[in-house]
Parts: C-alpha cells; sequence; structure tokens
C-alpha cells in the first residue's frame, strides 16, 4: 500500500491541489475498518482500499492524470459503505468530484462484481447511468481491468468465467469504443485466458518459442526503412508489435487455421515527431518511403488521417509485402495520435484545441436514444451494443456536405433513422449519387445520399431484416407496436359498439370461443385485425350471435324439476287482455335463465313472460330489471327459489391485479378447492404490469361465490374482484 501511495503522490503532483493527499490519507485511514467490513463479501477477496488506489493508479497511468477521477474513486468506497455522505463530498471537494460519486455509487447499486447484471433489466440501466458522464465509463473500465488482473488463479473457477466473458461483452467494446486500445486488448486477452486456458497458452508458448524468429524478420523489414526515412530529415520511432493472443486466437476462427499458418502476427509501428501543421504531409511522406521500398497492396489501405474514426483514431495503415515474399502491415502516425491511439478519448483532453473533434458526443447520444427505446431482453441489447462498437464503418454525405460515420453494411434505410426517426419512419427510398436507390441499398464510403418521403408510408416489419443499426432495428419495432396498440384500441371500441347497437351483450368468455374460432391465439392479434379491417366485423358478430343461440339452445333450456316457482300477480295488473293468470303450482313449467344477469341459486328473482310465452328468470337487481317494471309490469311474477340445490350455476367473475408470476395459478387452486365448484373458462389480458381477467365458474348457489369471491380478495396482487353480469 505505500508503493501505491507513492506512486499515486508523483503521478497527481501537477495536477492535484494543495493538501489532497493529507485529506484523502485522513478520510481512507479513519475509515478503512467500515469500507473492508462492508465488502467482506466480495468473491475476489481482494481489499477494497488497495483496489481504489490500484483504479486510480491505473487511471493516471495509462489515461490521464487527472484529479477529479483519481478523488472520485478514493472516495467512492467511503461513501458507499455510508461514513461519508456525496453532500460532504461536494461541500468539501466540488461539484465536479460529487457528480463522478454518484454515477459511481448509482453504478454499485444496480451491479455488483459478478456478471449476473447482464441478464437483468439493471443492465440497460447500467448503461444508462454509464452514458450520463464518459469518465464513469472509463473508471469501470480500469476497475474491471484491476480485477481481471487480480483474480487469476482464483478457486472459484465459475465467477471467473462470469467476470471474464463480462468483460469480453461490456468492457471491452466500451474501451474500443472509447479508443482505449491497449486496455481493450489485455482485457481480451484476459477474458480469453479464464475463458480458455488451453487455447491461450498454447498460442501464447507458440509465440515465445518463435520471438526470435519473428524479431529477426522485423530487424531486416525495418533497417532499411529506418534508412530511407532518416535520409528524409524525419525524426521518428520504429519498431515491431505483436499481435495480441486474443486478436491471433480470432484469426485463427475466421481462417480455420492453426497459429503456425498465421503470419501477419504483428505490425510494424512508424511514430513520427512532428508540429501539428506536419503531421498530414509527414505521415504522407513516411508512406512514399515504404510504398518505393516495399510492394504495396491498394485494397489493405486504410486512410484515417482524413477521416478519423468516431473515437478519434487517427493513423495510416497500409499492407506490403515484406521479405520472402511475406504481407506485413505498417501503421504510420504522428506523437499526439499514437498517445490518443494508447489512451482513446481522454488523451484528447491533453490535446484540446488541437484536434478535439472527434463524434463522441454523437456517439453518446446515439447509444442513449438505443437504450431508451429497447425493448428486446437484456442480452439482445447486450449483442446490438457490441456489433454496433466493433463494427467497421462507412463515411456517407448529405447534399448540403455533411458527413455521416455508419457501420459497414448499413443501407439506405439506416441513414434516414440515422439522420431522425420521423424521416426514417416516412422514408420510401433515396437517391444515391443522383441515382435512385431502393430501402435496402448498402452503402458505401463517399456516397451522397438524398432521402425520399412519403406521408403515407410506415415502418413494416419486414424493415428489420432490411436494417443493421440498433437504433433503427428499436425504432421500427417501437413504431409497428405502437401503431398495434392503436389498432387494436379501435378494433375494440368498434366492436362493442355494433354489438350495443344490435342490443347484443357481451360476455367475455363467449367473445374469448370466438376469437379462438376465427384462429387468433391472443386477443390482442384479434382487435388489430378488426381495427385494421383485416377482419370483417360483421363476421364476428354473426360467430358471436350464433354462438349466443346455440348456447341458449343447449344449455339454458331447463326444467323445474329441482325447483319450485312461487308465483304472486302483480299487485297492479294492466286492464290488457295480454294478462297471465297462473294457479297455485307451476312445478314443471320450462323456464330459462336471463342470459343477461345469470340468476343462479340463493339470488332474489323474478320471472318475466317474453313475447315468445318462455318465461325467463332474472334477478332483481338485473340491468334490465328497471326498463322490464317499467314497460311490463303484467308480465312479472314473483319468484322464489325452493327444492333441493343440486346443479350448478354459471357465473362470470371479473378479476384485475398485478401481473405476478404464479397469480393465475392461486386463483385456479382456490376455486378448484370449493367444494361443488368449478373453473370452466378464464380469459386474461395483460398490460402495463397489470392483468384484467374473466373467469366463468360453476356453482352450486351464491353462498359459495361469495366464498370464492372473499378467498381469491386475500391473494397477494389482486386488486379487485367483482362479479359480472
Amino acid at each position: 500500500m505505500t508503493d501505491l501511495y507513492r506512486d499515486l503522490r508523483r503521478l497527481t503532483r501537477n495536477v492535484a491541489q494543495e493538501n489532497d493527499a493529507a485529506r484523502l490519507r485522513r478520510i481512507i485511514s479513519d475509515s478503512a475498518y467500515a469500507i473492508r467490513n462492508s465488502h467482506s463479501i466480495r468473491f475476489d477477496g481482494i481489499d477494497p482500499v488497495i483496489h481504489a488506489m490500484s483504479t486510480a493508479r491505473a487511471i493516471c497511468q495509462g489515461i490521464s492524470p487527472d484529479r477529479n477521477m483519481a478523488v472520485a474513486v478514493l472516495l467512492a468506497e467511503p461513501c458507499k459503505c455510508g461514513v461519508l455522505t456525496v453532500e460532504c463530498v461536494e461541500k468539501e471537494w466540488g461539484d465536479d468530484v460529487a457528480r463522478l460519486i454518484r454515477g459511481l455509487v448509482k453504478v454499485s447499486g444496480l451491479y455488483g462484481h459478478h456478471a449476473a447484471a447482464t441478464d437483468t433489466e439493471n443492465f440497460r440501466r447500467l448503461l444508462l447511468t454509464f452514458a450520463e458522464d464518459i469518465r464513469v465509463i472509463i473508471i469501470m473500465i480500469v476497475e474491471r481491468l484491476i480485477l481481471m488482473r487480480a483474480i487469476n488463479h482464483h478457486p472459484d473457477d465459475e465467477a471467473v468465467r462470469l467476470v471474464a466473458c463480462e468483460a469480453a461483452y461490456l468492457y471491452a467494446p466500451l474501451a474500443h469504443r472509447l479508443g482505449l486500445y491497449a486496455i481493450k486488448s489485455e482485457l481480451e486477452d484476459m477474458s480469453l485466458k479464464y475463458t480458455n486456458r488451453d487455447i491461450y497458452t498454447r498460442i501464447a508458448r507458440k509465440l515465445n518459442e518463435t520471438k526470435a524468429k519473428r524479431d529477426a524478420y522485423i530487424d531486416a523489414f525495418i533497417a532499411p526503412v529506418k534508412e530511407a526515412l532518416e535520409m528524409e530529415g524525419l525524426n521518428f520511432d520504429i519498431k515491431g508489435r505483436t499481435k495480441s493472443i486474443y486478436s491471433i486466437w480470432n484469426k485463427m476462427q475466421k481462417q480455420h487455421n492453426d497459429v503456425e499458418h498465421i503470419y501477419d502476427l504483428f505490425a510494424i509501428r512508424i511514430i513520427i515527431d512532428t508540429p501539428p501543421r506536419r503531421e498530414k504531409p509527414d505521415c504522407w511522406m513516411a508512406y512514399s518511403v515504404v510504398t518505393d521500398m516495399y510492394q504495396p497492396n491498394p485494397a489493405r489501405l486504410k486512410d484515417w488521417l482524413s477521416i478519423p474514426k468516431s473515437n478519434g483514431y487517427e493513423s495510416l495503415h497500409i499492407t506490403v509485402k515484406g521479405p520472402d515474399n511475406k504481407w506485413v502491415e505498417v501503421q504510420i502516425r504522428t506523437r499526439r495520435m499514437d498517445e490518443i491511439a494508447e489512451k482513446g478519448i481522454a488523451a484528447h483532453w491533453k490535446y484540446k484545441g488541437i484536434k478535439s473533434e472527434n463524434g463522441f458526443d454523437s456517439w453518446m447520444n446515439h447509444v442513449r436514444e438505443i437504450l431508451e427505446t429497447a425493448e428486446s431482453g437484456p442480452t439482445e441489447l447486450m449483442k446490438n451494443m457490441s456489433m454496433d462498437m466493433y463494427s467497421k464503418e462507412v463515411f456517407v454525405f448529405t447534399p448540403k456536405g455533411d458527413l455521416f460515420r455508419l457501420p459497414q453494411g448499413a443501407t439506405l434505410l439506416d441513414f434516414a433513422f440515422n439522420i431522425h426517426s420521423a424521416l426514417g419512419c416516412t422514408c420510401t427510398g433515396g437517391k444515391v449519387n443522383g441515382r435512385t436507390r431502393k430501402l435496402n441499398y448498402k452503402l458505401k464510403s463517399g456516397d451522397t445520399v438524398e432521402i425520399m418521403t412519403s406521408a403515407q408510408q410506415q415502418p413494416k416489419t419486414d424493415w428489420l431484416s432490411i436494417v443493421v443499426t440498433t437504433k433503427a432495428r428499436n425504432k421500427i419495432r417501437q413504431s409497428i407496436n405502437e401503431r398495434a396498440n392503436r389498432a387494436a384500441d379501435l378494433g375494440r371500441e368498434l366492436l362493442h359498439r355494433r354489438l350495443k347497437n344490435r342490443k347484443i351483450d357481451i360476455e367475455e368468455s363467449w367473445l374469448m370461443r370466438v376469437i379462438k374460432k376465427l384462429g387468433y391465439k391472443a386477443v390482442t392479434d384479434f382487435y388489430v385485425a378488426l381495427g385494421e379491417e383485416i377482419l370483417d366485423i360483421n363476421r364476428v358478430i354473426a360467430e358471436y350471435d350464433a354462438l349466443i343461440k346455440a348456447t341458449e339452445e343447449e344449455a339454458e333450456t331447463k326444467s323445474a324439476e329441482t325447483f319450485t316457482l312461487q308465483p304472486t300477480l302483480p299487485e297492479a295488473a294492466s286492464q290488457s287482455d295480454d294478462v297471465l293468470v297462473i294457479g297455485d303450482n307451476i312445478k314443471g313449467v320450462n323456464y330459462r335463465l336471463a342470459r343477461c344477469c345469470n340468476p343462479i341459486y340463493g339470488d332474489a328473482v323474478f320471472g318475466f313472460i317474453s313475447s315468445e310465452g318462455v318465461i325467463k328468470i332474472h334477478r332483481v337487481d338485473c340491468p334490465n330489471a328497471s326498463n322490464i317494471r317499467q314497460r311490463y309490469p303484467y308480465r312479472m311474477i314473483a319468484t322464489r327459489w325452493s327444492g333441493k340445490v343440486g346443479q350448478q350455476f354459471a357465473a362470470t367473475l371479473k378479476v384485475v391485479g398485478h401481473d405476478d408470476v404464479g397469480i393465475v395459478t392461486n386463483i385456479t387452486s382456490i376455486i378448484n378447492k370449493e367444494n361443488g365448484s368449478t373453473l370452466r373458462n378464464i380469459s386474461i389480458d395483460s398490460h402495463s404490469g397489470l392483468f384484467d381477467g374473466y373467469l366463468v365458474v360453476g356453482v352450486p348457489t351464491t353462498e359459495a361465490l361469495n366464498n370464492i369471491i372473499k378467498k381469491i380478495k386475500t391473494i397477494k396482487g389482486i386488486k379487485d374482484v367483482q362479479r359480472s353480469n
């Protein structure tokens, strides 16, 4: 720890303020016990104080000596364990340090030191937290690098594997996008080491065995180049660099070769010391020297001098045929460019004013849009983010000359969504270099693109197979889902209104039978088809009406063998000839239970003589009872239940609750446990974390029904249960 402290003092000497070291030492010393105790369950066993100091040192060494980042890393631990508040930090150390600590504390609250977070919704929230401040991303990447260095040969193989996989899928792509290539390569190498140690060891051993031969070849290649560059008066360094083990492993997989047959195991790097105004001319001069000496491969020229990468990377890459006819990659850059390539986006802070434009702010805005609109699971999101970060780029222009970067393989439709979501949603095609092209046209670097739109155009499902960018894919899905929801609402409203106009009562259980008969597995799909006029509403109504009639004929016509209807004449009968007089005993008379209110044994009921001459039994609180009393009082017969109960009656319950796992199982279990009661039908619709459903239960009496309602209400997550007419 003493060495760590001395290194930090030395590295931050030029950026630290007076008394910073003394104040930090006092805070860490006073809170060391609490910090260590709060992290006692960490699987890695690393002392959190040493881990924080190692992270701060690595930031200063590998990226940039930054006072606020170093202070935030060291004070985050006391804040996490509660011995120091962010408010106190803000008061004593300033707003900027406090903002960084808030980000780090938030991340630690969402995310532990295991990779399980990538399988939860916390993954997206984690990335959103990252996107709030670039420096939080940098700190977390370096923190993960220190952790990866420390867990070699850790006894918990599964935990190490999870951390290693996470480093490969999350932190290495983030480091790549930030231009932290040295860190990215180390993370990838260690990830391969921890997940496939045999492969890693085999490649490392082979590189060691061939090192002398490789060094001799590099010396032979460099010697004449060095002499020619010196003759041109350039001040430079030239060296050979072996490619990372992870990179070699990728080449082995792509080329289906063993390491012995991978020839481009190294690259030659020429780093020129030159003032800013001479950077490009001197790089191209070095290019001319190398290509005059060795035959170049024009197809492998990569010019990131004229148009740097979106992460700020600038360099000139060429591939030439060296001694023994072997292809060798040569990278030409200036000292400033090399520092940016090694230390990434943070190196721009040092060179602010020379060339600070790098497109990173626009990329961070792009990340936020992806995260805020993503509807896929975290694993798919992680995959898409990684693809977006690693993809090669094409450079496309608008007619006004604005430059846009897109991943290789991007289409004209991707370009439209990249400019604006509204433009993408209404895109019908475009003009590329003056020629009309379709949506699926793959863009090439240097293309000038003009987008054509139509107000009638809407995103379609097959667009998902056209686009390659995550932003476009998410926006298309979002638009399709929103349109489907609007169509479903329209279809539901249309059906209910038409049924109401025809004075047909809606029974949800019967409607579900119609939906299944018509071939729809989901209720939402059925309503979308109605709303978009794919399904004829008259056909639905005809099917529904036919089902009602069939049900009435088969299920609702019963004999009154087990009941006695005791009629009493209305007190004020009409003087009309249409007066029904019934004797004292009407046992054995056929009747029907009214479908509008579905009475069951125990309900207060009355009889009504319909125009067909059939007695229909209604509940006293039937929705139609008021109308019947007003218009047809002379057809009413006071009725009561009598006799023994020997059958079940159908009753519909409407249930509303939270959409929790197992809640439907609990409901059905309660119903099935009730003696004499059965669950006949169930239909559930879930939205926004809630569900509402209709249950058709068979019960012998109202008492049994009330018991079921009472018990369902006790289930955790149930908000309301009511009997439905």
